[in-house]
């Protein structure tokens, strides 16, 4: 597999900062939801161009299907991030990722989970 480019390992470094500074703050035990808007907030503070929501179709057989799936995240057009508030993360958000990364041709996902005592815990990297 060939190394992901600086700019994307840049990009990576900043969500997971940007992660750790919301989870300092707010600790664990809230919404999704929640975590997303002072996701958004955060990286917005620090200059950080994304994509919150972004559609994500399907290309089957020469057709594009719109299915519904939404990335929470899109940052600097190159990492993906998938956000939850779980008690555990399952290996379904692990394929859920993958999915997505395949959907849109990105190399590199963050799964992160802020339900945890210590964010660094509730981090997975998903690189394609």
């Amino acid at each position: 597999m060939e190394a992901l480019p600086q700019d994307v390992e840049r990009t990576a470094r900043e969500v997971v900062d940007a992660a750790f500074k919301v989870h300092a703050t707010l600790g664990p035990g809230l919404l999704e939801s929640v975590y997303e808007r002072c996701l958004r907030h955060e990286l917005g503070r620090r200059g950080v161009a994304f994509q919150s929501q972004a559609s994500l179709p399907v290309r089957y057989e020469g057709i594009v299907i719109d299915a519904g799936f939404r990335a929470d995240l899109i940052v600097a057009g190159h990492v993906l991030v998938e956000l939850k508030s779980v008690d555990r993360l399952q290996p379904v958000f692990m394929a859920q990722v993958l999915t997505y990364l395949k959907l849109t041709g990105l190399r590199l996902g963050l799964l992160i989970n802020f339900n945890v005592c210590l964010i660094r815990e509730g981090i997975r990297r998903i690189a394609l």
